[in-house]
């Protein structure tokens, strides 16, 4: 049965340019521009819906005019089917890390787009996003281009507007949150204890697009036993077994929004130290829940969470906590550390992430929640329990 597509509207995207392009005024600088590769593609996308394959991409937004995408020399055809910004220009920076040198394909320059943007004007001052990731090949072509401009980190300027998300974003978050809890539930159904962790990954991802989703929302984790205890891992070859904990986390995502449900797992009855701990997480989670809602500054939550960690006795289990922005990708601006001295706004999207580990094994709970005024409007909460099959 065909899927209903969820696409944000063309009116979302000239919102963004918009509210960009006063950001950009108001900093002063002449443009901004915006870097995505395949893996974190969100800012790009976020302006261009574009989504870059082998080669990476990006979004000048000047001060006044038109926005335009940059890409590289391959992907003209593909970008001229997916991007909102309909001005698209192709540059050699942007190619795929093999380098090949494309004689026979006419490409663009940053000094022939800035004449045509600029004019006889001089490009004095550059806002750049995606800091963390701005590659040297587009670097020094801007600087070859505007040998005298200053380059300002200006990440701020998108990241703001993302952290709050619109109807339509929300839209796209609860399905890709529905996609994950279905494909929850249809893998418990047929997961078993001599599959290995790649096995379940093929049931998890049959499921996800089944469902609709456009792509995972992030790399699927089946850790089982003592890969558990793996705050960051890649699942593997390793048999699910009996007895052990397995960590759960499945993600979908739909036009560009990215979800994770997470749960500890396992297969009979779990030992009285390994139930103790993963109820001990499920408590903070559930509390974690409870502390968040508009108006109350972040840092107090985490620190909530900690005081509450070691009444439990588990202030040792804790890696980090508890929360993190959720968007475009799953993991994402704003974090909840004990510095974190912003206040919850409303329709801020988190992650409650609560991991716990110890040498055998670890857990986390995973829910996505909206920020409302009286609490937290949850994205997903389908079998928020102690989970032994």
């Amino acid at each position: 049965m065909k899927k209903n597509v969820l696409r944000l509207s063309d009116r979302e995207f000239k919102k963004r340019w918009e509210s960009v392009q006063e950001g950009v005024r108001k900093k002063g600088l002449d443009l901004l521009i915006a870097h995505s590769d395949e893996a974190d593609f969100a800012n790009v996308r976020y302006l261009s819906d574009y989504w870059p394959i082998f080669e990476s991409a990006g979004v000048i937004v000047p001060a006044e005019g038109d926005p335009a995408l940059l890409i590289g020399p391959e992907s003209e055809t593909f970008a001229k089917d997916t991007s909102r910004i309909k001005k698209i220009y192709k540059l050699i920076e942007y190619r795929e890390s093999a380098e090949p040198e494309y004689p026979n394909i006419r490409i663009d320059t940053f000094s022939s787009i800035f004449n045509e943007m600029f004019g006889r004007r001089k490009v004095k001052r550059i806002g750049i996003a995606s800091y963390q990731i701005f590659p040297l090949p587009v670097y020094d072509g801007l600087k070859k281009a505007a040998p005298d401009a200053e380059f300002v980190k200006s990440d701020e300027i998108i990241v703001d507007l993302r952290i709050i998300k619109s109807s339509e974003e929300l839209k796209m978050l609860k399905e890709a949150f529905r996609i994950s809890e279905t494909a929850l539930v249809k893998t418990l159904k047929r997961m078993k204890p001599t599959m290995t962790e790649l096995e379940v990954v093929g049931i998890i991802e049959e499921a996800l697009y089944s469902e609709g989703a456009e792509y995972e929302g992030h790399p699927q984790y089946v850790l089982a036993g003592r890969n558990s205890n793996h705050a960051i891992g890649r699942p593997g070859y390793a048999s699910l077994g009996k007895k052990n904990l397995i960590q759960l986390n499945i993600g979908a995502r739909v036009a560009g929004y990215s979800s994770s449900v997470g749960r500890p797992v396992c297969f009979g009855k779990m030992p009285g130290d390994m139930k103790k701990l993963v109820s001990a997480g499920l408590d903070m989670h559930f509390k974690t829940m409870e502390w968040m809602r508009a108006g109350i500054k972040a840092n107090e939550v985490v620190k909530k969470f900690f005081e509450y960690g070691e009444k439990l006795g588990v202030s040792r289990n804790i890696l980090y906590g508890p929360c993190h922005g959720l968007g475009m990708m799953e993991v994402e601006k704003p974090w909840m550390e004990s510095h974190s001295d912003y206040y919850l706004q409303e329709n801020m999207t988190f992650q409650v992430d609560t991991f716990l580990y110890c040498e055998h094994y670890g857990l986390r709970w995973e829910n996505g929640v909206v920020v409302k005024k009286s609490g937290v409007e949850p994205l997903s909460n389908k079998l928020t329990k102690i989970i032994e099959i």
